[in-house]
């Protein structure tokens, strides 16, 4: 395996942590289902909240100002309430009731709302509880503007509660990450939905939906693309039956 560094971990507790948060709220749920057959995946409870609510909570105790929320399956619902349960953070609706446009098709359809400083970009099913330290503030603390487009916060495979996947990432000695090498083979660190972007990245797009994997490539054949390991907790919940476990998990400490 290859040696790996975790970048910082104990960042300084003033350090600026970004004023923006892209928040990806538009996907169908389709591995969620029946449970989305009436409510978006964001708005699916896990510990008597809103997974959505888990991540504005973490963005909140960050020190994040202002999320820009994608929506698509049925908008009108996740809108309503973000409006009415949302507070302490200014929310920008980036429409896509038109047309899906997947992840990095979000990122160009939001880019305006966005703006032109590093921004977390952040999915809305996502479940992580921080460790010694605020994951979120350890982005930014580690954040290199002059080395960097793209820093992901990554678990390790064999802590990635509830992941049935094969792994998405190395890391090398210098913190940059490569993608999984090979089919079939594991790669030891699984990207947690979790991550900070220059609006450098968000450039010469094709039209259309289209992945973040797009702007990852980029970043990674550039040596630009970094990973942080997180030491806390992460969830992948993904499917009704990952719900139980991890509240299980969660109850158990």
């Amino acid at each position: 395996m290859t040696t790996k560094r975790t970048l910082a971990i104990r960042p300084d507790p003033g350090v600026a942590v970004p004023e923006t948060a892209m928040v990806m709220a538009a996907g169908l749920g389709k591995r969620m289902r029946p449970l989305t057959a009436t409510r978006p995946k964001p708005l699916i409870k896990v510990a008597g909240k809103p997974l959505i609510d888990h991540v504005f909570d973490r963005l909140r105790a960050a020190g994040v100002k202002r999320a820009v929320v994608n929506v698509h399956y049925l908008a009108d619902a996740l809108e309503a309430h973000l409006k009415h349960q949302i507070d302490g953070i200014d929310i920008a609706i980036s429409d896509e009731r038109a047309k899906l446009m997947e992840t990095g098709g979000g990122l160009v359809q939001a880019r305006e709302l966005i703006g032109d400083k590093p921004f977390l970009c952040v999915n809305s099913d996502n479940l992580w509880i921080d460790g010694p330290t605020d994951a979120i503030r350890a982005l930014a603390a580690e954040w290199d503007d002059e080395r960097m487009d793209a820093l992901l916060l990554l678990v390790p495979l064999a802590r990635a509660n509830n992941h049935r996947g094969q792994g998405d990432f190395h890391i090398d000695s210098f913190g940059r990450i490569t993608k999984r090498r090979m089919p079939g083979r594991l790669a030891p660190y699984v990207f947690t939905g979790v991550q900070m972007l220059s609006p450098r990245v968000i450039a010469d797009w094709p039209e259309g939906p289209f992945s973040t994997n797009l702007f990852w490539e980029r970043a990674i054949a550039a040596g630009r693309a970094y990973g942080l390991v997180h030491e806390g907790l992460w969830f992948d919940v993904g499917t009704p039956q990952a719900i139980g476990a991890t509240e299980a998990m969660l109850a158990d400490g």
